[in-house]
């Protein structure tokens, strides 16, 4: 299965060291993992627990992705993205100019991010340059916000560590089972979704619907910014996926930073989402 996002869609975990890629295929209900295809092609020692079905576990090695690598990788590139936001935040007010500066740096983050999506490795300058262009864009339009509706980028903050923090609880849970089938649903919702956001930018930028047409600030943008922090949510889960199997099928240690990329593109646009969501609840006050 490969896990995608709602802004970009990106590769799974590499094939280089002749580690599979994913397989749609279920097995037992379940879609498989990135490493599920061959695991012992390069670990002729792995032994599979067939008494309880478990994955086959690699050998303790360094060179193999852990928890902790994760945990640190994206701890390193949401930082960034959290640094950049502040000191755009505190260097640059609100004005022509800075709405000027935050366009550009979403556009460079914009193919940043494409060019390491397209890249069969993961490259920690391209993800960490990403990060830091976005954590621009994040301060500029926040603090834009703010002079507007005061506390709402503290307030979709929380709305963020909450969706995420509830998502990876239930998943934990067991509540969710992340299977071929969930994520093919989840996926033609998502792309409609899109198709459907494309067009509407389309009607508002050649004057055919007003007020931001399905993103206004109103109760219809309400209900079309909830359903974007759903399918935020969606993704999360196939990325928490996406993890557990590259940390049960023995992915490279540099992977992580795909695992980190993944996470910290799905957890900005939650934030963009709540952002707005915030302000058309506190613009109907």
């Amino acid at each position: 299965m490969r896990s995608s996002n709602p802004v970009f869609s990106r590769r799974g975990f590499s094939r280089d060291n002749g580690y599979a890629g994913f397989n749609t295929a279920p097995q037992a209900g379940y879609a498989q993992g990135p490493y599920a295809q061959n695991p012992y092609a390069q670990n002729p020692y792995a032994q599979q627990d067939t008494q309880y079905g478990a994955p086959p576990q690699a050998p303790v090695t360094t060179d193999r992705m852990t928890m902790d690598d994760v945990v640190v990788r994206s701890a390193f590139t949401l930082g960034t993205v959290a640094v950049g936001a502040v000191l755009a935040w505190a260097l640059l007010p609100v004005s022509t100019t800075s709405y000027g500066l935050a366009i550009g740096s979403a556009l460079i983050a914009f193919v940043l991010a494409m060019v390491q999506s397209f890249k069969r490795t993961p490259s920690p300058a391209l993800i960490l340059g990403y990060a830091a262009f976005e954590g621009v864009f994040l301060g500029v339009i926040s603090e834009m916000f703010n002079s507007r509706w005061s506390g709402a980028p503290f307030q979709a903050v929380l709305g963020t560590m909450a969706v995420s923090g509830a998502t990876l609880l239930i998943y934990k849970a067991g509540w969710i089972r992340v299977t071929a089938r969930y994520a093919r649903i989840g996926m033609a919702i998502a792309i409609a979704f899109m198709v459907v956001m494309a067009v509407n930018l389309l009607l508002v930028v050649f004057g055919v619907a007003d007020n931001g047409g399905l993103r206004s600030f109103g109760p219809l943008g309400a209900l079309v910014g909830i359903i974007a922090i759903l399918l935020g949510a969606f993704f999360l889960t196939l990325d928490f996926k996406q993890i557990e199997d590259g940390i049960a099928y023995g992915a490279p240690r540099n992977e992580s930073w795909l695992a980190a990329f993944g996470l910290t593109l799905t957890l900005v646009w939650i934030y963009v989402e709540m952002l707005r969501l915030v302000a058309i609840f506190s613009s109907n006050d």
